[in-house]
Order: structure tokens, then C-alpha cells, then sequence
């Protein structure tokens, strides 16, 4: 069974401080993916310009940043044998919190990955427009605001970013646990521009569709600025590997409700689990033939939907 994780995004496993041998990278099995386990292909194949909306890129040249531990590099070409395995072609690196808001792991990522990758950077309300403008031309198509713990970013600095950023045509990503999304409910009601939930919005289990996050991410969704990233499957199961029954009951529920609104990421390389429990990215990639049953919605979801919020060339 896997616990729920709501701490810092970028600490592996448990909050130790990680030791030298702990950094180092062991051998892999042949068609092996670090930070994943099993070595199959999912039975599910990706159509063309499959997009995996959520995956992050470690870098130990750019320190930590204040109160941050040092986590394993996750490199372009480590991510590129996840893509070989499960089929995907494009792809948006999303700023891991241990950098605050020094983007340059991901931008270094989006640049070593290439022109089918996107970004997702962190800022506060302290940056310039003309920064902005640069990250734009760099690829970033969102802010992310991890609020599951204190860190770069708060709540109140969404709706003033908002703003900024929606002129851009940009996104703002939400990171928070279920519980507070409900407390802030009116802030993000009151949010014009796009908004993206993490990880199912971290519905709490055993709740799930019957708890109060879901009925408020369900409000959002048809005020119709709300996407959620069918993704995390693991971050607030209860009932654990390898159908994540609650959680894909969740999943199934917000894709049947609005496809068109819902987008699929790996989460590699999953920073909240252990390096001794990584998920298997087949069997997660496999889920979304339960979760979303008809083709033409997985393909909408994989897609189309990720061209729309991202600003990929449509197909």
C-alpha cells in the first residue's frame, strides 16, 4: 500500500538527507528506465504525438534551493528511455520546488529535449515582464504553485500572476493537498484565466469522488477554466498498486464528467516515492484504458488536449 505524500515534491522517499551513496546509479537491466520499475512496454500504444504532461528533470550543477535536500539528477536521456518504453513523443517538464524559482534545470531539460517539450517554471510576483517574455520564447507555457508545504510561491500571489500570465496565454499549475484546495475554493473561483490541478487535485481517500475537493474541482471544471492532470495515481491511494482502485475511480470520474479537460502525466521520476518503491510506468501509463474507456477520449486527452493548453502544433 502506498501512503499519501504531501511534503516537498523534490525529496525522494523519506526527509533524510541524502548520503553519497545514495546519489549513486545503480546498473539497469536492459529496457530498465531509472526511477521506474519493471522493464515492459505497457499494452496500451500511444497514438502519434501522445504528450506526457508532467514529468520533472533533476540537476545537481544548480544547487538546492534554501532548506532543500540534494536529490539523484534525473537527465534528459534518462527521461528519453521513458519515452522509448511507454510511446509518448512530446512532452512538458514541469520545475521540481528543491530550485525555488532558478529555472534553469528545466529550461536546461527543455532545450536537451527539444522542440516537442514544453515547460512549466516557477516565479514570484517579483518577476519582470521581460523575464517572462523570455521564458516564453524558451518554451514555458506555465507557473506552477506548489502549496503543499511553504516554499517559493503562496496563495495570494495566484490571482495577481494570473493576470500576468494569462496575457501570455499562459497557465497557472496547482500543487496543494485536497483539504486546502477546499479551504481556498473562492480564491481559485474567483481566478479568470487557466487554471491545472496536479495529481487528480489530491482528492482524499477514502473519500474520493464523495469528498469535498472533488465536488469543488468538479465546479471549477464547468466554470470551464479548469484542467486536471490525470496523474500521481499513487500520491493519495489507500488501496495501492497496481489498480489504484480509488484513485481510478477518482480518474474515471473526471474524465467521464469532461474529457476535454483533462490531460495524462507520469510524474516521473515520481520524487515522492522511495527509490526502493517506484511505480511501474507501464502499468501507470496502462491505467488510462480503465480510466478513460473510449479511444477517440484518449486521444483527446494525450492529444489535443495537451496541443490546446500547451501550445503544440495541431495535428
Amino acid at each position: 500500500m502506498t501512503t499519501p505524500h504531501h511534503g516537498r515534491r523534490a525529496v525522494l522517499g523519506a526527509a533524510a538527507a541524502l548520503s553519497a551513496a545514495d546519489l549513486a546509479r545503480p546498473a539497469l537491466a536492459q529496457g530498465a528506465v531509472p526511477f521506474s520499475t519493471g522493464t515492459e512496454a505497457p499494452r496500451f500504444r500511444a497514438p502519434p504525438n501522445a504528450c506526457d504532461c508532467h514529468f520533472h528533470i533533476y540537476d545537481n550543477r544548480t544547487p538546492p534551493a534554501p532548506g532543500g535536500l540534494a536529490a539523484p539528477d534525473a537527465s534528459p536521456d534518462d527521461y528519453r528511455k521513458l519515452q522509448q518504453r511507454i510511446g509518448t513523443t512530446r512532452g512538458v517538464v514541469v520545475q521540481p520546488s528543491l530550485y525555488g524559482t532558478d529555472n534553469t534545470p528545466t529550461l536546461r531539460g527543455m532545450a536537451a529535449l527539444g522542440p516537442n517539450f514544453r515547460g512549466v517554471a516557477v516565479v514570484n510576483t517579483s518577476v519582470t515582464d521581460a523575464e517572462l517574455q523570455r521564458l516564453h520564447g524558451l518554451g514555458i507555457r506555465g507557473i506552477r504553485f506548489n502549496l503543499a508545504q511553504f516554499g517559493a510561491t503562496t496563495l495570494e500571489m495566484l490571482e495577481p500572476l494570473s493576470q500576468r500570465v494569462d496575457a501570455l496565454g499562459w497557465h497557472c499549475q496547482i500543487n496543494m493537498p485536497g483539504e486546502k484546495i477546499v479551504d481556498a475554493a473562492e480564491t481559485f473561483r474567483r481566478v479568470r484565466g487557466k487554471l491545472v490541478f496536479d495529481h487528480l487535485a489530491h482528492c482524499p481517500q477514502p473519500a474520493g469522488v464523495n469528498s469535498e475537493t472533488f465536488k469543488v474541482i468538479r465546479a471549477l471544471i464547468d466554470k470551464g477554466n479548469t484542467w486536471v492532470k490525470l496523474s500521481g495515481a499513487y500520491a493519495d491511494t489507500k488501496s495501492g498498486p497496481p489498480a489504484y482502485a480509488d484513485s481510478s475511480a477518482v480518474a474515471r470520474a473526471f474524465a467521464a464528467a469532461a474529457p476535454q479537460r483533462m490531460v495524462w502525466g507520469s510524474d516521473w521520476p515520481h520524487p515522492t516515492e522511495a527509490a526502493d518503491k517506484k511505480p511501474d510506468d507501464a502499468v501507470l501509463f496502462d491505467l488510462l484504458t480503465n480510466w478513460v474507456p473510449d479511444e477517440a477520449a484518449r486521444k483527446r486527452i494525450l492529444v489535443d488536449n495537451p496541443a490546446e493548453l500547451y501550445d503544440f502544433p495541431r495535428t
